[in-house]
């Protein structure tokens, strides 16, 4: 298949991936324009998932390529940046399940696991055959995960008993296993567990009344003596330090999602902006509305600079914490700034579904605040730079 570059992409960063990833990211995004983009609207106003895609998403390789066991080519970071800014870029709803199964789910289990626990779930993860979530975030407890986590472990000769809740939990309606971080009673580490749905104790309840990310199933948890074996606890994960190291490898990925969420806004704002006529002519041809166009390229193309540079030193191992938070900080931030500019560009029309802005302008709050909020995310990259942590 042909690859035909983004004109978002304005920098033309797509010329860095190979032959072999142009194929592969052309594929996905025409099977994305075919078969995604016509119905996620409906979706997104009814707040259901599309499970349809599932399947197809594995079959273009989009939940294995990071996994050794299962990546179908050798591939590059800043491809799979590229694969996470084509999802947002159509929506960003399918976008957060395939980081949610690919990066958190499974990504825990690549960390955390030992080789068997890999070999045993990452192919089943990697096909859809099993869907993921992962259950950090709690009632009372967000940023301060690392220390305020409530959910509770304790060993009980070869099985643990898990007690807590959970909240804002992606795909944990109908997921088959979460992930869930927990505090062992005995050292006060937190500890991972793989937690299959239908164990008793285990109860998911979808979240109502969303108004972004409609179309993510998130739930609130509630864990009751859940009685997990020690086969499920994750071999490699024994304090939140292994925690971190999941997130720290997703959250460059959340800062593409911005960066395509921004896309998806600003390429309907110039899509509208060239058929809309107002006084006569086509509105495209407004000095206002081509500065408000224009802006919005410059967010978009200042933030692919960023993530593809982070995704860049990921590859050759010398991302840190403070690389993938200031990335995740600034492109979520000129993310936000982008589609309000896009929606502002199409004036009243921006607010319905019809246009798509609407739906992007919407879905970007919770890119906005998840896997680390802008201000976490700004501690984090100044303890780096003064040397002082800020935190509390």
């Amino acid at each position: 298949m042909s690859f035909e570059p983004l004109a978002s992409d304005f920098y033309s960063y797509e010329s860095l991936l190979t032959a072999r990833e142009k194929e592969a990211l052309a594929e996905i995004r025409s099977w994305l324009e075919r078969e995604v983009r016509p119905i996620v609207n409906g979706y997104w106003e009814r707040a259901e998932f599309p499970v349809e895609v599932v399947k197809p998403l594995a079959d273009l390789g989009v939940l294995s390529y990071a996994w050794d066991e299962t990546a179908p080519f050798e591939n590059s970071a800043v491809f799979r940046g590229f694969v996470a800014l084509e999802l947002a870029r159509v929506d960003a709803s399918v976008c957060t399940f395939v980081g949610v199964q690919n990066g958190l789910a499974t990504g825990s289990i690549a960390i955390g696991g030992s080789d068997e626990q890999r070999r045993e779930w990452i192919p089943k993860l990697a096909s859809g055959e099993v869907v993921g979530a992962f259950g950090l975030t709690e009632p009372l407890s967000g940023s301060d995960s690392a220390r305020g986590l409530r959910t509770t472990a304790r060993r009980e000769g070869d099985e643990w008993v898990l007690n807590g809740q959970k909240r804002w939990i992606g795909n944990a309606t109908w997921s088959d296993i979460t992930i869930i971080w927990a505090k062992d009673e005995d050292d006060g580490q937190v500890k991972g567990f793989i937690v299959p749905t239908s164990t008793p104790g285990y109860e998911a309840t979808k979240i109502e009344g969303k108004v972004s990310l409609r179309i993510v199933q998130n739930a609130d948890i509630t864990l009751t003596d859940v009685r997990v074996p020690e086969s499920l606890r994750l071999q490699n994960a024994t304090s939140f330090r292994d925690t971190a190291a999941v997130l720290r490898q997703t959250r460059a990925e959340v800062a593409w999602s911005a960066v395509g969420t921004a896309i998806g806004a600003y390429e309907a704002a110039v899509r509208y902006a060239k058929e809309r006529d107002q006084f006569g002519k086509p509105i495209a041809s407004h000095q206002l509305i081509q500065d408000l166009l224009v802006k919005c390229l410059g967010n978009i193309t200042a933030s692919l600079g960023m993530v593809v540079r982070v995704s860049q030193m990921l590859d050759a191992g010398e991302q840190r914490d403070e690389h993938s938070a200031l990335a995740k900080a600034f492109a979520t931030s000129a993310m936000r700034e982008t589609v309000a500019w896009a929606r502002e560009a199409c004036g009243g029309n921006g607010i319905v579904l019809d246009y798509e802005v609407g739906r992007f302008f919407a879905d970007a709050e919770a890119l906005y605040s998840y896997e680390g909020t802008r201000e976490m995310n700004t501690l984090i990259v100044g303890r780096a730079i003064t040397g002082q942590a800020a935190f509390v």
